[in-house]
């Protein structure tokens, strides 16, 4: 979502972007902390010399190991935002969307984050499924759809967690517990985060921890151009909730406990450090504040401000970034630091337990899934395994599936159906012969009336027939069944031919009959007899052949 504007501003993009409310919604509100938070601090020049391979390798370290430099653009701005989110059509789970009469496109709840979707293509015939972020753990959001994952020809599969050994439960447990021991020893906590996503379940797991660990006094503060809406957006979506959340909502309650602490003053929110909340200010308290990185918004103003004391803590969430990368510039740092990544996205024991109950015929997904992480080599657990193995991909490369498109669906006319009249050609087995138009548009196949064949007009002036009405020629009957070649010599014989030899060839066999240098090609499907100038003998020797086949 992050990149939407790259890709509808830049690229000449004239399509339509499809998502669900709250991923408009959220996004937006990611964005504009984004372009809010790198639009306060201006540069002065600006600089792109380091964008030159030579200079690059000059770097110091994760800039010198940056993938694609030359790439990197300048933060798009909010009117950008603007127009790329005016080019996104609104769906629900499960709604189906046509494209073009090819396909129909569905999203389907991953369980992930509010709105946030998992989406099925598929024609008539086909099913693809693709499966990003998604978690059947139990926090806010709607569960996750598997069931409608089932009988899918391929499943592409991307977004897993990105910490697959760390448990998300015990690293709440280890947050709470870190933050409490570092207030009550009269230290301040850090905590840098998105304004939206894992921050609304901490909210809840602190509301029912403040109590029992003797916090109630501690002001807990959320710092964020959007923190406002974020909270109060999280509150609106019922339809998105989970369902225990959902039944609040008709109670009425507010969803999410974090509405109490905002009532009872426990929890604040400020769009930046200037203003309302320099005045309020008290320490010891706990800081929710963005970037995660740690390089701009005014999670950067907390860590100058806090780094010299041990007392302090900085607790890092959200696993996107290396929290070694992120406090290198602040070196040497006094406050402590605690990693607890709260990743709930699928881990590679559910992700098995899902592909035994989906059962797609094939997998497809990136390369670093199918091998155990390279710091691990020996966890042969942290892989993907299934049968068949998963296809596997890298950046940027085309994949051809292994399926191939055998079947349209074609509608057929009433009018044109009620003309048929199937006739038994084996027990049980019954054929009628169509003969219709074949009419096709936006993908979508009708069988019509052949039109009738033109009467001739009484005027002596001949009309021309109109052009696109095809003509109708009279039909010759179907032929079906097969040849038995011994019953058919015997038949050539008893009817004067008596030098007969049969040839076996790979595709069926060739009848000879070399006194009338004849030759009689019998195949699977066809019958071709092969004789010069001879019309009575073609014309004997066929319906000698039409004897042993059913006409229809």
């Amino acid at each position: 979502m992050m990149a939407l504007p790259y890709i509808t501003e830049y690229t000449g993009f004239a399509g339509t972007v499809y998502a669900t409310e709250p991923t408009v919604q959220i996004g937006r509100l990611l964005m504009e902390e984004l372009v809010n938070s790198i639009e306060r601090v201006p540069k002065a020049q600006s600089a792109s010399m380091w964008k030159n391979k030579e200079v690059q390798r000059l770097l110091p370290a994760p800039l010198k190991d940056a993938v694609e430099v030359s790439m990197w653009r300048k933060c798009y701005t909010m009117p950008e935002v603007n127009a790329a989110l005016s080019k996104i059509q609104l769906v629900g789970y499960s709604q189906k969307i046509e494209l073009f009469g090819a396909v129909q496109v569905t999203p389907l709840s991953s369980g992930y984050a509010l709105g946030s979707s998992n989406w099925i293509i598929q024609s008539h015939y086909e099913k693809v499924s693709y499966v990003s972020g998604s978690s059947l753990l139990t926090t806010h959001p709607q569960p996750m759809d598997q069931a409608s994952l089932k009988n899918s020809d391929v499943l592409i599969l991307t977004g897993l967690t990105q910490i697959p050994t760390a448990n998300p439960d015990g690293m709440v447990g280890e947050f709470c517990s870190n933050l409490a021991m570092t207030v009550r020893n009269g230290g301040n906590v850090l905590v840098p985060c998105y304004p939206s996503g894992v921050i609304y379940d901490l909210l809840e797991c602190l509301y029912q921890y403040i109590d029992s660990a003797g916090l109630s006094n501690v002001p807990f503060y959320f710092i964020s151009p959007v923190a406002n809406s974020s909270l109060e957006f999280s509150q609106i979506f019922a339809e998105w909730l989970c369902h225990n959340k959902q039944t609040k909502v008709y109670l009425p309650e507010p969803p999410f406990p974090h509405a109490e602490l905002i009532q009872t003053n426990k929890l604040k929110h400020y769009p930046s450090i200037h203003g309302d909340f320099s005045n309020d200010f008290k320490q010891p308290c706990v800081v929710f504040t963005g970037h995660p990185s740690l390089r701009f918004g005014d999670v950067v103003h907390f860590m100058e401000l806090w780094g010299k004391s041990s007392l302090n803590t900085v607790i890092f969430t959200e696993p996107d970034f290396s929290y070694l990368d992120a406090l290198a510039p602040y070196q040497p740092l006094a406050m402590k630091c605690v990693y607890c990544p709260i990743d709930t996205r699928l881990n590679f024991i559910q992700v098995s337990k899902l592909l035994k109950e989906v059962q797609p015929l094939h997998v497809v997904c990136p390369e670093q899934y199918t091998q155990p992480p390279p710091t691990q080599a020996h966890r042969t657990d942290l892989m993907i395994d299934c049968q068949p193995p998963p296809m596997s991909y890298r950046r940027a490369e085309v994949l051809t599936l292994p399926y191939k498109r055998r079947y349209e669906k074609i509608e057929i006319m009433p009018e044109l159906a009620d003309s048929l009249v199937p006739l038994e050609i084996k027990p049980g087995i019954s054929l009628a012969t169509v003969s219709a138009v074949l009419h096709t548009k936006d993908n979508k196949h009708v069988l019509q009336l052949p039109p009738k064949p033109p009467q001739p007009p009484a005027s002596k002036k001949r009309k021309r027939v109109s052009d696109d009405v095809p003509e109708c020629k009279p039909l010759k009957p179907l032929l079906s069944g097969s040849i038995p070649v011994d019953q058919f010599v015997q038949t050539l014989e008893k009817h004067g031919f008596s030098d007969v030899k049969v040839e076996d060839t790979a595709k069926g066999h060739i009848v000879l009959l070399q006194e009338a240098e004849t030759l009689i090609q019998i195949e699977e499907d066809s019958t071709h007899i092969i004789c010069d100038n001879d019309e009575p003998l073609r014309v004997k020797l066929r319906d000698l052949v039409l004897k042993f086949l059913q006409k229809f």
